[in-house]
């Protein structure tokens, strides 16, 4: 089960954050504060998985954003992985070449699209394309 998903620039400010087990809000800073500094720390040539607490944090690094997920130690590491790919696939078909700049101003969108991928903590919808469709739907809907 997944337990969290943030997306985190180079100076280490949260562009999206979204939890999916109740933390109280010293242990949510607390959480992305220790997980941005074992992931930044981490040198280049080692694995995309690292032991934290009692889950694993699964992360990867697109130009200048780190997409991290805190799963349940005994999920399936490389599942997530492509997940992660998946939602920074739809992301750069949604917007055409995605920059941080977009998550900013278009906040709302990505967290729609994190909600069409994951319910509930866990993964929902595993196709690109569908995803990037219901968002589309949506947008025709405003």
């Amino acid at each position: 089960m997944l337990h969290f998903f943030y997306l985190i620039n180079r100076l280490g400010r949260i562009r999206v954050g979204k939890y999916y087990v109740p933390y109280d809000e010293n242990e949510k800073r607390e959480l992305e504060a220790q997980a941005l500094r074992l992931i930044t720390k981490r040198p280049k040539d080692q694995t995309h998985f690292i032991e934290f607490r009692n889950m694993k944090l699964i992360f990867r690094r697109y130009a200048g954003l780190f997409f991290i997920v805190g799963v349940d130690s005994n999920d399936n590491e490389l599942a997530y992985l492509e997940v992660i790919h998946l939602f920074v696939e739809a992301l750069d078909e949604y917007f055409g070449n995605v920059c941080e700049l977009d998550l900013v101003y278009w906040f709302y969108k990505v967290y729609a699209m994190l909600d069409e991928i994951f319910l509930g903590g866990e993964i929902q919808e595993t196709s690109r394309r569908v995803v990037v469709d219901r968002i589309r739907e949506l947008d025709e809907q405003e």
